[in-house]
């Protein structure tokens, strides 16, 4: 019943393994793209551990004992602390910057005591949220270490803690940076899969809106009319635009949903409002980000426009927007975990280069009120859009729009069946 079909199979696989389409996309670029990506998460690690051993904290000792001092230098062996001169944790906030503090500890005043007598005394420790990322409550990990270390070898059980957060140079009390790490990070890893899945189909749907006219011979058609061949594209671009539009629109909307779902969401007991706590963003943050995903959708749909000319089906036309993938899923699957502001210059300068990474850069950036980084990835993003149109301007103005293809001559070659002579 089966007859032939092995020798069928490997016809098939030796086919299917010498389209060059095949071998970049499904075997080149995925050997290539997770090495990458493992790389900056390792480096991120890496980093992280070596920020969180290089810690510095701000002491506030109302107690002045012997318990106190031996707790601190139990404490400063691995990281490095200060002791301020405060009355309170909100005098000593100014003072952060200047030692390039993270975190700050405030000791009560019968902390020695305490400890001598094995009765229970609470520690506060207030820690500065500076970003989104998995990375960010490691400081607050370590020092959860420390103090369990403490405990065990000199005072069992003795020594608690109360946590709060520091928030863009505001204190809130009793906030777990753990928990509200981890809800930030539930938030900044649903937006890089929503921004993937709208990008990813609307350069589809533009690849497949050109190609359609080449495989259906329609292209010949409309480039006879009497009419300016730049407004042919401009017609193919003004859907894009409008789908740019919808799918931004829908996103801020969608965006704006599920940040209203995660405005009080109660986690150990406790209620976490992002709203009072300033981690949802202003309006002019929402149109700030928007706007970075309208002109990223239109860069991106400009580009698939180009790349589906050199097509010549439809079928080709999506392989070849295949090719782009990697530049939208690298960024974004690296900046669901790492927090853009804590990665080495060069990293940040290759992030920012590609263009589909700037709605999650902005993304983080506008709930942290850092607009500046948002309107720089707009504008640069807005330049790349334009010298993309100007490119797919030019080629619409010649005849290279209905005779160009993109070919792999190497493997192209080695498919050609040579005919032996009759003769």
């Amino acid at each position: 019943m089966l007859r032939g079909f092995g020798n069928f199979l490997i016809k098939e696989l030796k086919e299917l393994i010498r389209d060059p389409k095949i071998l970049l996309g499904m075997i080149i670029v995925p050997l290539v793209m997770f090495p990458v990506l493992g790389g900056i998460m390792s480096f991120s690690v890496k980093s992280a551990q070596e920020n969180a051993g290089k810690m510095t904290m701000l002491v506030i000792n109302h107690d002045g004992g012997q318990g106190s001092t031996v707790f601190m230098s139990n404490l400063s062996q691995t990281i490095t602390i200060y002791n301020v001169t405060a009355s309170n944790v909100t005098d000593a906030i100014p003072l952060m910057p200047e030692y390039n503090a993270t975190m700050i500890m405030e000791i009560p005043a019968a902390f020695s005591q305490n400890v001598a007598n094995n009765t229970p005394v609470e520690v506060k420790i207030y820690s500065v949220f500076a970003g989104v990322s998995m990375f960010e409550s490691m400081g607050s990990s370590l020092i959860d270490g420390l103090i369990a270390n403490y405990n065990r070898d000199l005072a069992p059980n003795v020594v608690r803690t109360n946590k709060s957060v520091i928030i863009k140079g505001e204190l809130f009390e009793n906030v777990d940076p753990m928990q509200l790490s981890g809800l930030m990070l539930s938030q900044a890893i649903a937006m890089p899969i929503t921004i993937m899945i709208l990008l990813s189909y609307s350069m589809q749907i533009a690849a497949t809106s050109v190609a359609m006219e080449k495989e259906e011979k329609t292209l010949e058609t409309l480039l006879t009319l009497p009419m300016d061949r730049f407004a042919i594209l401009a017609g193919k671009l003004s859907g894009s635009v409008i789908i740019a539009g919808v799918g931004a629109l829908a996103y801020m909307f969608g965006f704006n949903y599920y940040m209203g779902s995660l405005t009080s969401i109660g986690t150990s007991g406790a209620g976490l409002d992002l709203a009072k706590l300033g981690l949802v963003p202003s309006l002019f943050g929402y149109l700030l980000l928007g706007v970075s995903l309208f002109v990223t959708l239109l860069s991106a749909l400009a580009l698939a426009v180009i790349l589906s000319a050199f097509a010549e089906d439809v079928r080709g036309a999506q392989s070849l927007v295949g090719y782009v993938y990697p530049f939208l899923f690298v960024p974004s699957l690296a900046l669901m975990y790492v927090d853009f502001n804590t990665l080495p210059f060069v990293l940040k300068v290759v992030l920012f280069a590609i263009p589909f990474s700037q709605p999650i850069i902005a993304s983080k950036s506008v709930i942290m009120g850092d607009y500046l980084t948002a309107g720089l990835g707009i504008a640069y993003v807005a330049a790349f859009t334009l010298a993309i149109m100007y490119v797919a301007s030019r080629l619409f103005a010649t005849e290279k729009i209905l005779t160009a293809k993109l070919r792999f001559k190497g493997l192209r070659d080695r498919r050609k069946v040579p005919v032996e002579s009759s003769e």
